[in-house]
């Protein structure tokens, strides 16, 4: 899919690749290495995008929006049971009993998360964020979604300035481990 645009379409664009990772999480053969693989490669996309979101949008929305600490309080309460989720995942092989499980699960709290962002906080942003700040937070995604991990990592700080100072390293660790496994490929 294209990225490219504001936060709300580069956000939006991730969450129909991760709705896509699901539709064939759901066709691949249970058990099977497919699962495995879609598995890994939603966790990639799950963790780019959320560390970004922890980076960026979240202070944005602290900054920009009236009761703006909740609802970015709300959203890495999300991110934090999304992100457990993850854990719980890479601990376990695709023929584990509870595996289809944790996925079920990982995809209602993610369909949650996704419906809330679109619905409300989205349009919140449209309403009360200049599009030349928009604009500006879309780069600044699509930036860090360069260089942020591709594992979970639940004990990592997820607001400033300590999540922008360990994510890359963070990732830098991870995409070596990625290249040496072959995950993600």
């Amino acid at each position: 899919m294209g990225h490219g645009g504001d936060v709300i379409a580069e956000l939006t664009t991730d969450h129909r690749e991760v709705d896509e990772l699901f539709k064939q999480f759901e066709d691949a053969p249970p058990g099977g290495e497919d699962r495995r693989r879609l598995v890994d490669a939603l966790t990639i996309e799950l963790v780019r995008h959320s560390v970004a979101e922890e980076e960026y949008l979240y202070p944005a929305v602290r900054e920009h929006l009236e009761e703006g600490d909740a609802l970015a309080e709300k959203e890495l309460a999300d991110h934090a049971r999304v992100e457990q989720l993850l854990n719980d995942l890479q601990q376990r092989e695709a023929d584990d009993l509870d595996f289809d499980r944790l996925v079920l699960k990982l995809r209602t709290e993610v369909t949650a998360h996704v419906d809330d962002e679109e619905n409300h906080l989205f349009a919140q942003l449209r309403t009360h964020v200049h599009p030349y700040v928009l604009e500006e937070l879309g780069n600044k995604i699509r930036q860090a979604k360069k260089l942020a991990p591709t594992r979970p990592h639940p004990g990592a700080p997820s607001t400033p300035p300590a999540n922008k100072l360990l994510a890359p390293g963070l990732g830098m660790v991870d995409r070596v481990r990625d290249y040496v496994s072959g995950r993600g490929k």
